[in-house]
């Protein structure tokens, strides 16, 4: 006999705020900002900000994210403020791409 399944449209979206996702989420953002203090570049002895990008990672989870905010997602961010130019990098420094190159290689 074959089985049957029905959608519930209801009982997909608890899954998708529940703890345990939000809990895979979080462990997979912990991973990925791991990599990233890992590979994120320090600065020579003359760089007044040393060592700052490095320690400033952080991670944040919601169980409203997403376009919808019907799911539970984990954010990966640097709070220094020059972070988006190691990133992207500018006219005279070149990218980085670090949180991209460290999702690329443990988002798993």
């Amino acid at each position: 006999m074959a089985a049957r399944f029905r959608m519930s449209r209801k009982g997909v979206g608890e899954l998708l705020r529940s703890p345990m996702v939000r809990a895979e989420m979080v462990r997979r953002a912990e991973v990925i900002k791991g990599v990233a203090e890992a590979i994120a570049p320090v600065g020579g002895p003359s760089d007044p900000h040393a060592g700052t990008y490095k320690s400033s990672f952080y991670v944040t989870s919601t169980d409203r994210g997403g376009r919808r905010r019907d799911r539970a997602v984990a954010v990966v961010g640097n709070r220094a403020y020059y972070a988006r130019w190691v990133e992207y990098g500018t006219e005279k420094v070149p990218a980085h791409h670090v949180l991209l190159r460290a999702a690329v290689t443990g988002g798993r």
